[in-house]
């Protein structure tokens, strides 16, 4: 699984670029990763895991502004066409499979 969230939050005063940055920056502190300037994601190993990540988001929401929250399977996200200037990117990276031995 993948979760993603979309956000757009208010930066025109000092105290609302502080809870951008607190925002992304806990983003960040539990995994995700910039797909694009206000899409952040995270690979998770199953649904119970992404439940997980998705309640620390809620945790974490400002008081202002738009924040978004998607869940697609691998195999969707696999799916996905990147481009850069007309020509297609390959997607940067897969999610990491813990292994044990």
């Amino acid at each position: 699984m993948w979760v993603l969230v979309f956000f757009d939050l208010p930066t025109e005063t000092k105290k609302e670029r502080k809870e951008y940055t607190d925002f992304r920056k806990n983003l960040l502190c539990d995994g995700f990763t910039m797909f694009q300037f206000s899409i952040y994601v995270r690979h998770c190993a199953s649904r119970e895991n992404a439940d997980v990540h998705i309640r620390r988001v809620k945790n974490i929401l400002p008081p202002r502004g738009d924040v978004g929250i998607l869940c697609i399977t691998d195999k969707q996200f696999g799916d996905i066409e990147l481009f850069h200037s007309q020509k297609e990117k390959t997607v940067s990276s897969e999610g990491q499979q813990l292994e044990l031995f």
